[in-house]
């Protein structure tokens, strides 16, 4: 496969484009991975709109916020697509929170990432297991780790393709399009939480702070939880 003619090729279609072009290169095997955030939002809409085959899926971690429960009705009763839901392996939960209690992701970011594995990563990699391609919302705007990201790369320890079709977006752009369609948001997004991820984990961010600055807003990091870092245990 070659990624530098699939990049070449995304970068000139729009992000519904992207997603058909990638449907029709890699036929049966597509799965897309929804946080419910805003540009996963935009992507569903645009994978229902067009009737795309692409398997979605969502990672109840067991510590998300209502509002988040609320979205995935709402989104479900929109678009009549099926949404997956992989849940964290209780056995490895159930020993986590015996040996170190429920909220020892505040006392280390040892601890914290181990949460977010057994949380998020080990489901998600359960989730991809088979898959071809995997689509994500993510955006360059997003991070500093984001910034220079491909619309198409090869996931080594995955061993996937994974698409960022809204790679370009600005959050301008993703906002004004959703409220164009009138797609469904997290009522949290109204509330200054322009990054959702789970209850104990997330604030909302004050005027002029980074997008993802109340992601794990005790840390000084690079705020990330590993699901789109290259190491996989």
């Amino acid at each position: 496969m070659d990624l530098t003619e699939l990049n070449q090729k995304l970068s000139s279609l729009s992000a519904p484009e992207r997603l058909a072009h990638i449907c029709r290169h890699f036929g049966d095997g597509l799965v897309f991975s929804t946080s419910l955030g805003q540009e996963d939002q935009v992507i569903t809409h645009l994978i229902a709109r067009q009737s795309l085959p692409v398997t979605i899926f969502t990672l109840d971690t067991g510590r998300l916020f209502q509002e988040t429960y609320d979205l995935l009705d709402k989104t479900r009763a929109r678009y009549k697509v099926p949404v997956k839901v992989y849940f964290p392996d209780a056995k490895k939960v159930e020993e986590m929170l015996y040996e170190k209690g429920p909220n020892s992701f505040f006392e280390s970011v040892e601890n914290r990432k181990e949460c977010c594995f057994i949380r998020k990563v080990e489901p998600l990699n359960r989730a991809l297991k088979g898959a071809k391609a995997w689509i994500t919302g993510l955006r360059a705007e997003q991070s500093d780790n984001r910034q220079h990201l491909p619309f198409a790369e090869w996931d080594e320890s995955r061993g996937l393709v994974k698409i960022n079709p809204l790679l370009d977006w600005t959050y301008k752009q993703m906002l004004a399009f959703i409220e164009d369609q009138n797609i469904p948001y997290n009522s949290l997004h109204d509330k200054g939480f322009p990054s959702i991820g789970c209850a104990p984990c997330t604030r909302a961010i004050e005027p002029g702070e980074d997008i993802r600055a109340g992601r794990w807003w005790w840390e000084i990091s690079h705020k990330e939880c590993g699901l789109h870092l290259e190491k996989v245990n």
